[in-house]
């Protein structure tokens, strides 16, 4: 609880619009520090195949087991390392020890043979295979020596993950456009951005294929419909959040006036989503919807400038959902940090 009031004080200093300071910075690395490295409560998601497979999480997920699940840590990790790349200053040697404990090559290597197990090759996909693409660019960028260690290590686990992609995406008949886990266009969105990065070719060109099969032809996307009562995520926006990176400007622009014309409203608004129990792991996830829901707003803006009104619209959902975290339970304090700056860094 008193390390989430630091999230409460770093956000109301920043009136979003001001760089993090050091100290805002220092708090809220204190989250994912507690976090990656509390293996209970832990919500496993391997599939048995004899007694033997059932072990405890720190000896299934040696590097990813905190944070109450395998994808939570992976962007626990994120959060940490993304601070550190942006402030030098708050590299201490407790802090490096935990990352390069836990993203060990020993360590990543268990991690890819547990997806070797039989029935357990599409373990957290695509939502964690996204976000760990997501760490290890960030590691890439982290010019430092730990950085270039740590990318060093996780490398083969990304690889696996883009081969991965590149087999199961054109398999996918329909896309999942549910607002939790396995929504289809999130998992598109930081594997899109790690094939750019990387000049993967065949990574590329087949997310935007099936982002083209599965979205190109939409229109008047049903905003109001949103959210489901446990989302974190909107399935509407995820969609425009893949497509403004797969089309071109003037394409997206074009193809957004089909899908949802209201945005170019100035007088456009949508309410947040409402959290009644910060104690229900999924109930919060609206907190988590309030956070998504911005980055992907701002990401239009930044695309779009002539739709910059909808920078008050995610501001909105930023500022609802921050100050009732400092009244949250770890149903949401395991999770919600990584939201939040990733929204915040959107703008």
């Amino acid at each position: 609880m008193k390390y989430l009031i630091f999230v409460f004080l770093f956000i109301s200093e920043l009136n979003f619009a001001q760089e993090i300071s050091k100290a805002e910075a220092k708090r809220l690395l204190s989250l994912p520090l507690k976090c990656v490295l509390k293996e209970y409560p832990n919500k496993l998601g391997q599939v048995l195949n004899e007694k033997s497979d059932l072990k405890s999480p720190a000896e299934l997920h040696p590097a990813f087991y905190g944070c109450f699940d395998w994808h939570s840590s992976v962007h626990g990790h994120w959060l940490m390392v993304k601070l550190l790349n942006k402030y030098p200053e708050l590299i201490t040697d407790s802090v490096v020890m935990v990352l390069r404990t836990n993203l060990s090559k020993a360590n990543i290597e268990k991690e890819i043979e547990s997806f070797a197990v039989k029935n357990n090759g599409s373990f957290e996909r695509t939502y964690g295979w996204n976000w760990l693409l997501k760490l290890q660019l960030e590691l890439e960028s982290w010019d430092h020596p730990v950085g270039r260690e740590l990318s060093s290590n996780l490398a083969p686990l990304a690889e696996l993950f883009c081969k991965k992609y590149i087999e199961f995406l054109p398999k996918l008949n329909y896309a999942i456009r549910s607002g939790d886990h396995i929504n289809t266009a999130f998992g598109l969105t930081f594997a899109y951005d790690y094939a750019i990065t990387h000049s993967n070719d065949s990574l590329k060109t087949t997310i935007e294929k099936r982002a083209r099969d599965f979205y190109f032809n939409d229109k008047a996307y049903p905003l109001h419909l949103e959210p489901s009562g446990y989302d974190f995520l909107s399935g509407g926006f995820e969609e425009i959040d893949i497509m403004r990176r797969i089309l071109s400007k003037e394409a997206f622009k074009k193809w957004l006036k089909q899908f949802a014309p209201q945005l170019f409203s100035k007088k456009f608004t949508l309410e947040p989503g409402k959290v009644s129990d910060r104690s229900d792991g999924h109930l919060v996830h609206l907190d988590g919807l309030n956070f998504s829901r911005a980055w992907c707003l701002y990401g239009i803006a930044k695309t779009l400038p002539e739709l910059k009104h909808l920078n008050r619209v995610a501001d909105q959902h930023v500022q609802t959902s921050l100050p009732n975290i400092v009244d949250g339970d770890y149903m949401g304090e395991h999770w919600l940090a990584s939201f939040a700056l990733l929204a915040l860094l959107s703008k």
